[in-house]
């Protein structure tokens, strides 16, 4: 059963997303519980990397290049496109924060659900989350009063128990259980991981529904914004990233559109103002329907790569 939910799990994202609209209230009721299944989603998936090579992974320019781009580069377009287009300033900041956020922790089930190299999705997840306390600040800085004060003490705890902690978990586990018994686990594990991710559209899309009970346009309008955002996002990391490769592009795009709301709701609150809470509901169904358009686009590339490189057949007339 956990290999058939795991193979048809693209279409399951989606399937999740239209339930927790269709059923808010069984939705916010998930909503406390997303932290905790947030950390058992990272566990298994570490446990399925070696981390030296993870770590050496880190230390690359072109990680931390791709974290720049993820969150300083899209901030600076998406915010100058809010400005221009005569945003308000309330959905101008939650704009800017989404920018801001980094990749979703399940991005690396995500990528290997889809046949992308989860190790390298897990390390530039990690990069564009640490450096999103700094484009946060700038962004909120900039789009929000002086009033404000990030809950930098919250975020160090998070990143110590949804990244350090579970790294240095699977470290230590690398040491001590056999190698074949842990690649038995994580066979099975891996299954799991695609089926957590599950949670978070069903968990977060509750707030955007309420907008559509009290006002329809209001609703079209956010999913509208919240459809351009992950379209922008996956376009521009694909283009930004194809001269590398199909895999790089893909990889690229699907990270960018990922975006990490409940951990910048989480460290900021209140200072995101009114239109983050909607935006970040807004934003889950276009989010999760992206594996299975990245499925097609992979097929699709791949075909008209062959097709543009095999020898044309000459035909004697």
């Amino acid at each position: 059963m956990l290999s058939f939910l795991s193979r048809h799990s693209s279409l399951l994202l989606i399937i999740a997303a239209v339930c927790g609209f269709a059923f808010p209230s069984a939705s916010a009721a998930v909503f406390p519980y997303l932290p905790y299944i947030l950390f058992c989603l990272m566990l298994f998936t570490l446990l399925g990397m070696q981390q030296r090579e993870l770590i050496k992974m880190l230390a690359l320019r072109s990680v931390w290049l791709y974290a720049g781009f993820h969150s300083v580069f899209l901030s600076l377009v998406s915010c100058s496109i809010a400005l221009l287009a005569g945003a308000s300033a309330s959905l101008t900041l939650a704009i800017s924060a989404v920018a801001a956020t980094g990749s979703l922790f399940a991005t690396p089930a995500i990528a290997r659900s889809v046949g992308l190299e989860p190790l390298k999705a897990m390390a530039i997840t990690i990069s564009s989350t640490l450096l999103m306390p700094v484009v946060l600040y700038v962004n909120l800085l900039l789009f929000q009063d002086s009033s404000f004060s990030l809950d930098m003490q919250s975020y160090l705890q998070r990143l110590v128990i949804f990244i350090f902690g579970p790294m240095l978990f699977s470290a230590v586990c690398y040491r001590i259980v056999p190698r074949n018994l842990l690649s038995r686990v994580h066979a099975k594990l891996s299954q799991v991981t695609i089926l957590l991710v599950l949670a978070f559209p069903f968990g977060l899309i509750g707030p955007f529904r309420e907008v559509f009970d009290q006002s329809y346009s209001a609703g079209i309008f956010f999913f509208f914004i919240g459809l351009a955002i992950c379209a922008l996002y996956f376009l521009a990391g694909y283009v930004a990233y194809a001269r590398a490769g199909i895999d790089e592009g893909l990889l690229a795009a699907i990270t960018s559109a990922n975006r990490n709301v409940l951990l910048t709701f989480t460290v900021a609150g209140s200072y995101l103002g009114p239109d983050f809470l909607v935006l970040m509901g807004a934003i889950q169904l276009p989010t999760y329907c992206l594996p299975m358009l990245v499925k097609w686009l992979n097929r699709y590339l791949r075909k008209s790569t062959v097709l543009k490189t095999s020898p044309s057949s000459n035909t004697d007339i």
